[in-house]
């Protein structure tokens, strides 16, 4: 079991270094192919202009986007050919208004994503609605990379963040390719409920499913000792030394993510460690 096509989405020279790294480093331990799609975007909201300027303002930000979109895909041909591994990369242009639809597109034929955090200086508005279109509409997995995180090609201790949520689930499925090469798999169980099926024994029925399939677990039960539940994964992320945290995605709606804040929202802002989401 490997990921044999993996995908990254790129749309800032600056920002996808990280990416492009850990997709490199991924293909060259499971065989795989790596495919940069390379976006320059559109970001005019044509609504808002008068009517004698939209065509002067459209043809400006189109040649912008285009010419973002040749410097993206250089630096993705610069890179991936020195690797060694299959590779490909093409560019395009999108408006940020449907961006989603060649992102989606694109994930929906791959087996694993790998993007840049969406959250933090001089991201463009387009991360985030990157990252969503991967998971909700291309019902892909996806894994975010730090900037300064070391790029791996066999993750030795794996973290999981257990909540028994669907799509707590759904993340350990798509990732049991990492999980299986993993030395250690920590399973984080964060305030337990004290009431239910697995009270007694938080986490047992994960640890034998797991166990089934070779895969080495140990399960960690942490009180919340930290208004956010983000801080506590990450910072056991950190005491336990994990070079990948998994997770589910948006057990919330993500208008109330983005609104309120969540574990989702947190955890991509804060993380100093790749980070598995799946939805």
């Amino acid at each position: 079991m490997a990921y044999k096509s993996l995908l990254t989405v790129l749309t800032d020279p600056k920002q996808g270094g990280s990416a492009l790294a850990q997709m490199a480093a991924l293909a060259d331990a499971q065989d795989a192919h790596a495919e940069a799609l390379c976006l320059g975007v559109d970001r005019s909201q044509t609504g808002y202009y008068y009517a004698g300027a939209n065509a002067l303002i459209l043809q400006e930000t189109l040649s912008r986007a285009n010419a973002e979109a040749d410097e993206v895909l250089a630096q993705a041909k610069d890179y991936l050919s020195k690797t060694g591994t299959r590779w490909s990369a093409e560019s395009g242009v999108a408006q940020i208004a449907d961006i989603g639809r060649h992102v989606a597109h694109r994930a929906r034929f791959s087996d694993l994503v790998i993007l840049p955090k969406p959250y933090g200086p001089d991201r463009g508005a387009e991360a985030e609605p990157i990252v969503e279109a991967a998971m909700f509409e291309g019902h892909a997995p996806v894994l975010i990379t730090p900037e300064d995180a070391t790029p791996f090609k066999r993750p030795g201790t794996i973290m999981i963040g257990w909540n028994e949520s669907v799509e707590a689930m759904r993340a350990i499925r798509c990732a049991l390719p990492f999980l299986i090469q993993a030395d250690l798999v920590r399973i984080v169980v964060i305030d337990p409920p004290r009431h239910g099926p697995d009270r007694s024994d938080p986490g047992g029925m994960l640890s034998q499913l797991l166990a089934r399939h070779g895969v080495k677990c140990e399960i960690d039960v942490l009180s919340k000792t930290m208004t956010r539940v983000s801080d506590v994964l990450n910072r056991h992320a950190s005491d336990t030394e994990s070079d990948m945290i998994v997770m589910g995605a948006y057990g919330h709606s993500r208008f109330r993510e983005a609104i309120l804040g969540g574990a989702t929202r947190n955890m991509l802002e804060q993380a100093s460690v790749p980070v598995f989401l799946a939805h």
